[in-house]
């Protein structure tokens, strides 16, 4: 299979080794900056363009990763389109032409993929089994808190020179619908939503961003707050769930998820392997779920799988977020509609 690669920064280094991980070996770059294109280059040998049509006529390839600023997504998906050509594209947090894009998926067979890496994650995926085994009985409350520093996210660069300082695209506002992404899965949808979010401290290159996202989601019957912030000087990923037969915690610091049972009184610890982390990133962010991620993808392709996410459930996740930042310009609740 042939990818090309649109965009050359961090995570479309992630996503080349990835591919590399699985094998593949017909890998090309487009990113128009000299500077990344030279760094493939060098770093991995695969033939790296500074011009995307010329990557197109030269590599043809059958899949794109497009691993570009979020506000650029949509351009890139309707080439995928146009062109017929199966495309993974990064977690996104604006919805641009995504209503165009979503009619136009309706009439092709080809492979859409909007990231959801945090669906990878083996600690998420046993969570899952949990919640929907029944095994914490009727929900009460769930608490959520993901947190971390933006200048740690890339401490080779200024946050001034890349997306997370741009307010549409900023950080904070990015992870909302990343953690969302897996917390509907598991949880679903809720039915009214209301929420804050702020600037609160000060950040070089990022003073026009709002930094702390808190939310709370009315599912009827139960009840979640979520806060996001990227303040935090230690990355921090915990969640607290109360069910009428047990509780759950997990801190991603732990390696493990805690289980009580509230009848032996104990504590079952389920540890799990996050897998080794790449060099420069936190311990905590394993490289193993971002290459199921890309597996995923491809067994889609392949048609031996279809992939975890589809576009029509990440637009509806960004609609949740969206949801978010009304009810705090409302000064009230907003209902989600099903």
């Amino acid at each position: 299979m042939t990818f090309l690669v649109i965009g050359l920064g961090s995570m479309g280094k992630r996503r080349i080794r990835c591919l590399k991980a699985l094998g593949h070996t017909d890998i090309s770059g487009f990113d128009v900056r000299a500077d990344r294109r030279d760094e493939v280059s060098g770093q991995f040998g695969i033939p790296v363009y500074d011009d995307f049509d010329e990557a197109l006529r030269s590599r043809r390839p059958q899949a794109l990763i497009i691993s570009v600023p979020p506000d650029l997504h949509h351009h890139f998906m309707k080439i995928a389109l146009e062109r017929n050509i199966h495309f993974f594209v990064e977690a996104s947090v604006v919805d641009t032409d995504m209503e165009e894009i979503r009619r136009k998926l309706e009439t092709t067979a080809i492979v859409a993929a909007p990231s959801a890496t945090l669906l990878f994650h083996p600690a998420i995926r046993q969570i899952q089994e949990i919640v929907r085994s029944g095994r914490l009985g009727k929900l009460s409350n769930v608490v959520h808190h993901s947190g971390q520093y933006l200048p740690d996210w890339h401490t080779y660069e200024p946050v001034a020179d890349y997306y997370v300082s741009n307010p549409e695209t900023s950080g904070g506002r990015e992870i909302v619908p990343f953690e969302l992404s897996w917390l509907t899965t598991v949880f679903g949808f809720p039915k009214r939503v209301c929420g804050n979010f702020r600037k609160t401290i000060t950040i070089a290159g990022a003073e026009n961003i709002c930094d702390t996202y808190n939310a709370l989601f009315d599912y009827g019957d139960f009840l979640a707050s979520l806060t996001v912030d990227v303040v935090s000087r230690h990355a921090v990923r915990r969640l607290m769930i109360n069910g009428e037969k047990g509780q759950l915690v997990w801190d991603w610091d732990e390696n493990a998820i805690r289980v009580f049972d509230p009848d032996t009184e104990e504590w079952e610890r389920i540890p799990y392997d996050m897998g080794s982390a790449a060099p420069g990133y936190n311990a905590n962010i394993g490289e193993n779920m971002y290459i199921d991620e890309v597996r995923n993808f491809i067994e889609a392709i392949e048609g031996t799988s279809p992939f975890a996410n589809t576009m029509d459930n990440d637009h509806r996740v960004l609609k949740l977020l969206y949801a978010i930042e009304e009810a705090d310009q409302k000064s009230q609740y907003v209902r989600f509609e099903e």
